[in-house]
């Protein structure tokens, strides 16, 4: 079997890409299977359930929606960047930088833009912050999905959208590589916290080779510095898959408040 690899989810500009490519390669560097670094040719649900993936990195809100059950967690990585406390992470609630808005209650009737429906980031913690705001199920005048955090960003800084929810780890990249975007945002509230986007491997994965690529994260990590600086990493937990109930814990409180969807 030749094992593929990816990491598709923090790869706000080419350069950024690049060098979490690189960081994944000294990681497989560290491990006996051989595998090749991949651009997902797929849907990513798709892709995510290869059983010769070795190492790729998901959501949460697919994960506990029947991801888990088909993958391994390998471990969560800890950034540094406003809004996350180890290996847990909220999301920013942004406008634009010259809007009225300065709070997620002011935006009653306002547009919101969020990206993809399976999103914990942009979707379910988003609608798990509104949901106490909400009347009949509804808040919002019209809502618009994107496709991407970034998608969300530019269209809240060119005015289709007032408010997004952006995940943090993503708006401190957008700080970092996209200052002109950044300068057109700015944030006025965090949503409810939840683990990150896990590291997952196939089920069909050895567990000594589980065990050999958490050793090798945090070794490739350590190795370069400036590295991990600017990928914002920190370390890992090998956290336990219940830990990602959380997320279905916000989105139960939110259809608990009448809230099933953003509106």
């Amino acid at each position: 079997m030749t094992w593929i690899a990816a990491l598709p989810m923090y790869n706000v500009t080419p350069a950024l890409d690049a060098a979490w490519r690189e960081w994944l390669g000294d990681v497989l560097r560290r491990v006996k299977p051989a595998c090749r670094i991949v651009e997902p040719d797929e849907e990513l649900h798709g892709f995510w359930r290869r059983p010769n993936l070795l190492i790729s990195q998901t959501c949460g809100y697919p994960f506990v929606h029947g991801l888990h059950e088909q993958v391994q967690l390998i471990a969560t990585p800890h950034f540094d960047a406003p809004g996350c406390e180890g290996a847990h992470y909220s999301s920013v609630l942004v406008t634009r930088a010259e809007a009225q808005f300065d709070t997620l209650a002011a935006c009653q009737g306002a547009r919101a833009a969020y990206n993809q429906d399976d999103s914990n980031s942009g979707m379910n913690v988003f609608r798990h912050a509104v949901a106490p705001l909400s009347r009949a199920g509804s808040f919002f005048s019209s809502v618009l999905r994107t496709g991407s955090h970034l998608g969300s960003l530019r269209a809240v800084a060119d005015g289709r959208a007032d408010v997004a929810a952006i995940d943090c780890v993503t708006y401190a990249f957008m700080c970092d590589e996209l200052p002109e975007l950044a300068g057109q945002v700015r944030p006025i509230g965090m949503t409810a916290p939840s683990p990150g986007l896990p590291l997952i491997a196939s089920s069909t994965v050895p567990p000594a080779t589980i065990q050999a690529l958490r050793e090798a994260l945090g070794e490739a990590l350590t190795s370069q510095p400036e590295r991990a600086k600017r990928l914002r990493l920190q370390g890992f937990s090998v956290l336990p898959p219940s830990d990602y109930e959380r997320i279905e814990q916000l989105e139960s409180e939110a259809r608990a408040a009448g809230y099933a969807r953003l509106a």
